[in-house]
């Protein structure tokens, strides 16, 4: 049955009747847990239901079931308000006359309380399951900066986000999706400074979710994102409170997802892809550097193979002659062409990336580099694959791990730009980079461009883009935020 099919049933009042309720209704679930006491002294028998794994045994050994067997002078006839007021020592207590509003509360971690004689029960708030603690994210670790990650619990990552961001600006506005998990889903953002398009945006494509389970972001991703078989993400994914908090001081929208330490942001640009949580942890020189490198990177990781074969392919005369001679003999006895032998090492590759990443985490590293060099070298050494060849592919593989954001969106492009030059050289790879420039361009990102600051550059614009400019610098928000300023100070 779905939890649509209690709405409307009320609280009985029968104290048996209201108990037995839960016991039909849980009938194949033995995490199911019920007691049953008397009110202090008195004939007034109350009970509380609860599940076993998702509350803190010891709170409800203080807060409920001890002061309700310890309450003296109750008279026979104490009501629900007399318990609540008088005798529950818990901090969060709520009433109802509802059965879906109290089937729901138990699922979520609290505790019914239900009273002999009384229309209405209670929810106390015992939440107790266990998390994995606070720790560094493994995919964002940095060098230096802090080293705290969300968990899969959302009300401890709410927690981390609103002590970084100790003002009453901060709104936290919750949702229930999924139409069996009743998945949690929060939206965070400041008051002042989000752009109010886009909060509504989002909360109105959330709204219109239909599914009957929500068990991470990414399914909220996929639902609301902008260009939804774009093969560049539109929305920002993190682990991290203190990139969560930047971004929200940026005017962009959190949505935390409960169940997943993985936040999203919108609106998410072009330019992000290639920016790093240590870029604003280090000196501003160190962090450009770095985010140039990226840049480079990205555009060799896509470009390198479909180069190199549009080089030896259709425009050799343009190479050292002592280099193609070089090139030509270490071809010789290769039994497929250059494309053939390109994509299947760009196949391979990818392979042994994924394996290192499946594989457990003591033997992956290792693995791939030993498969990758035992691999590569009898291949050449049969002459399978041709030495340069693989030097191409293999540094286009190490320059696309630079940006982990785009891999996927590398990986094909790669593909494509490799069967353009093969079939018209160096014009089909300018056609390839010509037709991706038009894709980026004119991806859209909850309404703004994805690649805005590009547009129309000024430095105001480009100061976080190809370089991480000195904070003091740095005085207005990006052109997505109501409120730009960001700081008055210009000079020490």
């Amino acid at each position: 049955m779905d939890m649509n099919d209690y709405n409307g049933l009320l609280i009985s009042g029968d104290f048996e009747t209201d108990m037995e309720r839960f016991t039909k209704i849980f009938k194949k679930d033995d995490m199911l847990r019920k007691r049953v006491v008397n009110l202090g002294d008195s004939n007034v028998k109350i009970g509380f239901i609860f599940f076993d794994g998702m509350v803190e045994n010891s709170n409800i050994d203080d807060s409920l079931i001890r002061p309700c067997i310890k309450a003296k002078d109750v008279p026979n006839n104490a009501d629900i308000d007399y318990v609540l007021k008088n005798v529950l020592y818990s901090s969060e207590i709520s009433k109802t006359n509802k059965v879906s509003e109290l089937l729901t509360a138990v699922l979520n971690g609290d505790t019914a309380v239900i009273l002999d004689n009384s229309i209405y029960a209670l929810s106390v708030d015992t939440k107790g399951w266990r998390t994995r603690g606070i720790d560094e994210p493994s995919d964002e670790r940095v060098l230096q900066g802090p080293r705290e990650g969300f968990d899969e619990a959302a009300i401890p990552n709410l927690a981390m986000i609103r002590r970084k961001l100790q003002t009453p600006d901060l709104c936290i506005e919750s949702q229930k999706v999924g139409k069996r998990t009743k998945t949690a889903v929060y939206i965070c953002y400041l008051g002042e400074v989000v752009n109010k398009d886009c909060l509504n945006e989002i909360k109105k494509r959330i709204s219109k979710i239909d599914i009957d389970g929500i068990l991470d972001s990414n399914y909220i991703a996929e639902y609301i994102r902008e260009g939804r078989f774009s093969l560049f993400k539109t929305n920002g994914t993190t682990e991290r409170p203190d990139i969560v908090a930047a971004r929200l001081l940026e005017g962009r929208v959190a949505v935390v997802v409960d169940g997943t330490p993985v936040v999203l942001t919108f609106p998410y640009l072009f330019c992000e892809n290639f920016q790093t949580d240590e870029d604003y942890y280090l000196n501003y020189y160190v962090g450009s550097v770095g985010r140039i490198l990226r840049y480079f990177c990205f555009f060799a990781g896509i470009s390198i193979p479909a180069i190199f074969i549009a080089l030896t392919t259709f425009h050799f005369q343009l190479l050292p002659t002592q280099f193609m001679i070089t090139i030509s003999e270490l071809r010789s006895g290769v039994p497929f062409s250059s494309v053939a032998e390109c994509l299947v090492l760009i196949f391979v590759f990818e392979i042994l990336r994924e394996t290192g990443l499946r594989t457990p985490q003591s033997l992956g590293p290792a693995l791939s580099i030993v498969g990758g060099l035992v691999i590569g070298d009898a291949a050449v050494t049969a002459r399978i694959v041709s030495a340069p060849m693989l030097i191409a592919v293999s540094f286009s593989g190490v320059a696309g791990l630079m940006i982990p954001r785009l891999k996927g969106a590398v990986f094909y492009f790669r593909i494509f730009f490799v069967l353009a030059a093969s079939i018209m050289g160096l014009y089909g790879y300018m056609v390839a980079i010509t037709l991706s420039a038009l894709v980026v361009m004119n991806t859209k990102t909850f309404g703004g461009d994805y690649t805005f600051s590009l547009k129309n550059p000024t430095f105001a614009r480009m100061k976080d883009v190809f370089i991480r400019a000195p904070w003091f610098k740095m005085r207005t928000r990006p052109h997505i935020s109501k409120n730009r300023i960001r700081s008055r100070n210009d000079k020490w």
